[in-house]
C-alpha cells in the first residue's frame, strides 16, 4: 500500500522576540556527518543550521542543551506492546488486572520505553473475558497521564468473535472503540474459525474507520492469503505481527505470501527481541524477503518483562541492533523500522531533522548509526519540541599505561546542560 507523505509545515521565517519556550539542540551530528544546531519551537523543528549559526539573533532561543558527542536521529516508535501485561513477571501468584494495578504498571512500561526513545507506543489490550473493560480504561487513563510525554494508543484485543460466545466478544469490542480504543485488533488463530475472526474485526473497523491489528505467527498461507484478499480495501490499513512462522516456509510459499501482503498494503510488525502473549517466539519474520517484496515492515518490542519474556527491555535500538546483526539489514534500514516505518505503521507523519517537521527526536552518544545501534547507552528525548527524558552513562577505567601510551579513546564525564 503506498503510504501518503504527509508534507511538513513551512519553517517560520518572520524575525520576532526570543521565544522562551524554543529549545536550541547545539553541535550535534547528523547521520550525513554535518554537525548542526536545531532550533525547536511550537513542536517543530523550526531551524537547522551549521554549528554555532543559530545561537543569537532576533530568534535566541530561551533553552539550549549541548550536544556535542551526540548523534542526533527521528525519534523511536514502539508499534507493539503489551501495557496490560508489562512489568508481571516478578509478581507471586496470578497477574492482577485490578484497574490501578494495570495503569501503575502501564504508566511505568510506557515511561521506561519513552527513556530509551520511544515517544509513541501502540498498546494492545485484551478485552472481554475476566478482564471485562477495566484493563482497557485502566491503560486509557495511563495514556492521559503520560500526555505532554509521549503518545499512547490502545488496541482492543477480545479473544473469541465468532459463534455462540463471540457475541460477547464483538459487543465488547464495539463497546471498547466507544470507549476509546483506537485500533482493533487480537489473535484470530485462537478463535474456532479464523476467518470469520477476521471479518468481524474488518467489520468494526470499517464501522468506525479504525485501524486494524492482528497477531498471528502467519505458519498458514492459505489463511494469510485469504486475509489479505479481505484487507485490500480497508483504509486507514492492517498490520499484522510477529509472523515469525512465515520464515519457515518454502522460500518459494514464503515470497508468494509477502507478494500478496504488498499488493494488499498489509504492513508487518516484527518482534526480534522476542515474542508475546503465547505467540512463538523462535525467531523473527524474513524482513529482507518482505521488503523486497514491497511490504512496510516495522520492528516493535513485544514483552517487556512479563511471563512471555521476563527479561524484555522494551528498547527500540535493541530491535534495530539485532535486526543488523542477525537478520542482515544496513544500520540505516534497522532503524528505519523502529522510526520512519514503525511511525507510518502508527500513522503518524514523518519525521526528518529538517526544518518543518516535528520536533520528535532522539540524540545518542556516538558519531556513527552503526555505533549507536552497537553502544547505545546516553541518550536524550524530545518530544513535542522539549526534553522529556534523559539518560546518561559513564564508563571508567582505572589508570593504565597501556591505555595512556596508546592514546585509546575514554568517555569523559560531561553531561548535557
Amino acid at each position: 500500500m503506498p503510504d501518503s507523505q504527509p508534507q511538513p509545515p513551512p519553517p517560520s521565517s518572520s524575525p520576532g522576540p526570543a521565544d522562551p519556550s524554543s529549545l536550541l539542540l547545539s553541535g550535534a551530528r547528523l547521520t550525513d556527518g554535518r554537525t548542526v544546531d536545531v532550533r525547536l519551537g511550537r513542536g517543530h523543528i523550526e531551524a537547522v543550521g551549521t554549528a554555532g549559526s543559530l545561537a543569537g539573533g532576533t530568534r535566541a532561543c530561551g533553552a539550549r542543551v549541548d550536544l556535542g558527542g551526540y548523534l542526533l536521529l527521528p525519534a523511536p516508535a514502539e508499534p507493539h506492546a503489551h501495557a496490560d501485561t508489562a512489568l508481571s513477571a516478578d509478581i507471586e501468584g496470578p497477574v492482577s488486572y485490578e484497574p490501578q494495578d494495570v495503569q501503575r504498571r502501564a504508566t511505568e512500561a510506557a515511561l521506561l520505553q519513552l527513556g530509551h526513545g520511544a515517544t509513541a507506543l501502540r498498546a494492545h489490550v485484551r478485552v472481554g473475558d475476566v478482564q471485562g473493560l477495566g484493563a482497557l480504561e485502566a491503560v486509557l487513563q495511563a495514556r492521559r497521564a503520560l500526555r505532554g510525554l509521549a503518545e499512547l494508543t490502545t488496541v482492543a484485543m477480545p479473544r473469541v468473535l465468532t459463534g455462540v460466545a463471540g457475541a460477547d466478544g464483538l459487543a465488547v469490542l464495539r463497546d471498547a472503540v466507544k470507549m476509546g480504543a483506537s485500533v482493533v485488533g487480537g489473535r484470530p488463530d485462537l478463535d474456532p474459525d479464523p476467518t470469520g475472526y477476521v471479518e468481524a474485526v474488518l467489520e468494526v473497523a470499517s464501522e468506525h474507520g479504525c485501524p486494524v491489528d492482528l497477531h498471528t505467527d502467519a505458519g498458514d498461507p492459505a489463511r494469510l492469503a485469504r486475509l489479505a484478499a479481505m484487507a485490500g480495501g480497508l483504509r486507514p490499513g492492517v498490520t499484522l505481527s510477529p509472523c515469525g512462522d512465515l520464515g519457515r516456509l518454502p522460500t518459494d510459499v514464503a515470497s508468494r505470501t509477502a507478494d500478496q501482503l504488498a499488493a494488499a498494503g498489509v504492513a508487518v510488525v516484527c518482534l526480534p527481541q522476542g515474542g508475546c502473549g503465547g505467540v512463538d517466539r523462535r525467531g523473527a519474520a524474513p524482513v529482507r524477503l518482505l521488503r523486497a517484496a514491497g511490504v512496510r515492515v516495522a520492528a516493535g518490542s513485544g514483552a517487556l518483562r512479563d511471563v512471555s519474556n521476563p527479561v524484555g527491555r522494551g528498547d527500540p535500538l535493541e530491535a534495530a541492533f539485532l535486526l543488523a546483526s542477525r537478520y542482515g539489514l544496513a544500520p540505516e534500514e534497522a532503524y528505519d523500522t523502529v522510526s520512519g516505518s514503525a511511525r507510518a505503521v502508527l500513522g503518524l507523519p514523518e519525521v526528518r531533522v529538517e526544518a518543518g517537521f516535528p520536533a520528535e527526536l532522539l540524540a545518542v552518544r556516538g558519531d556513527r548509526l552503526a555505533g549507536v545501534l552497537s553502544l547505545a547507552y546516553s541518550r536524550v528525548v524530545v518530544h513535542r519540541g522539549r526534553v522529556v527524558a534523559r539518560t546518561s552513562a559513564v564508563r571508567e577505567y582505572c589508570d593504565s599505561v597501556a591505555s595512556a601510551e596508546l592514546g585509546l579513546p575514554r568517555q569523559g564525564r560531561g553531561e548535557v546542560s
